[in-house]
């Protein structure tokens, strides 16, 4: 029965997806006479954790009740008060954890605090699953680094374009609607400034309007053009990366529209992909969604900024010596510098195979 009702309570801490980063997925469930008497989930960053809504909403008094959150009660205060004290305070009897806390201000202390007050405690049901549900917290949290997700829509032979430019659309629309998932669950949105140029997108989440996904283009010679949508469309935060070297005044007209400028050393020639996403961690950002061609993926496996790939083929073939490819740049010498992937999950999207692995780390 644990596992039944920490199953439901993920089931309520995804409810949450788009709408809380950088704080974690949570969903909890109150049973009393096994029967479910209270259900909440963090619904909104800023606002009342998963364990106080379930308590709000229960139809019976919570008095000697068992709830299952799927990540330990807080035990500090932030935006609102610590729950465990709630809990203590509601005099439940049991308290059913998924996971532990990674935050050190928590780790461990609120089931302590509840073994002291005689609440029996349990930790560890769907343990696995509450970790995944929260990887991008639990990486946030204990590094203050983003959790990086690279995308790409692609032929079966690799290709995002044909040789002479066209690429709408290689991968299905069910592919697409896929994809916009991955917008609304993490925080930002990354491109290079030759998607910018090309393509001229809006970088918007068409699942959740309402969602501020953070636009951030890597520009390292400030050439995107101030008649850009991303620009003209500044309802939503845009963060130009550059150099510190590039150009003052287009800097300063950029900021005059609205435009957050964050300015690094150069690398090769370029930005340098490892100092610019310890600034977006110092930024609040938790996670990042890279949808660049195929010089900026390059540079984000090669720098090793990337956690998790997710490769959406469709069955066809394009060819070309000169046809973009997903992966481009110099590419690798040897064998033994190649990304590899582990813990790979394969599914269908309409027509299209989706490839999701994470990057083994060296």
């Amino acid at each position: 029965m644990d596992e039944k009702y920490m199953d439901r309570a993920l089931e309520l801490a995804k409810k949450g997806i788009g709408r809380v980063n950088p704080n974690p997925l949570v969903g909890a469930v109150i049973v009393k006479d096994n029967e479910i008497i209270g259900e909440g989930y963090h619904e909104c960053y800023g606002m009342a954790h998963a364990e106080r809504n379930a308590i709000k909403n229960a139809v019976r008094d919570v008095v000697g009740s068992t709830i299952y959150v799927t990540l330990e009660p807080c035990a500090h205060y932030g935006k609102t008060p610590p729950c465990v004290d709630l809990l203590i305070e509601k005099r439940f009897k049991k308290v059913v954890i998924g996971m532990l806390d990674p935050n050190e201000l928590v780790a461990g202390k609120s089931i302590e605090k509840l073994k002291q007050h005689g609440i029996e405690v349990v930790v560890g049901i769907r343990e696995e699953e509450c970790k995944k549900l929260n990887e991008i917290f639990i990486k946030y949290i204990t590094s203050k680094l983003p959790f990086v997700v690279l995308k790409s829509g692609m032929s079966i032979d690799g290709k995002i374009a044909t040789y002479n430019g066209e690429s709408k659309w290689i991968t299905s629309k069910e592919s697409r609607e896929d994809s916009q998932k991955l917008r609304n669950r993490l925080h930002s949105i990354m491109v290079g400034i030759n998607t910018i140029i090309t393509d001229d997108p809006e970088l918007t989440c068409r699942i959740n309007k309402d969602k501020n996904l953070i636009r951030i283009i890597v520009d390292t010679k400030l050439r995107i053009s101030l008649e850009s949508k991303v620009i003209l469309n500044s309802d939503k935060k845009t963060i130009i990366a550059t150099t510190i070297n590039a150009d003052g005044n287009k800097k300063q007209k950029l900021r005059e529209l609205g435009m957050k400028i964050i300015e690094v050393p150069s690398k090769n020639n370029k930005v340098d992909l490892k100092e610019l996403i310890n600034k977006l961690g110092q930024e609040g950002i938790d996670s990042i969604l890279i949808e660049g061609g195929g010089t900026l993926n390059f540079s984000a496996l090669e720098e090793g900024i990337v956690d998790k790939v997710v490769f959406y083929i469709a069955p066809k073939i394009l060819g070309g010596t000169n046809s973009k490819s997903s992966i481009s740049g110099k590419g690798f010498s040897k064998l033994s510098e190649a990304v590899n992937l582990i813990d790979m999950r394969y599914r269908t999207v309409g027509k299209d195979l989706v490839v999701e692995g994470y990057v083994e780390k060296k």
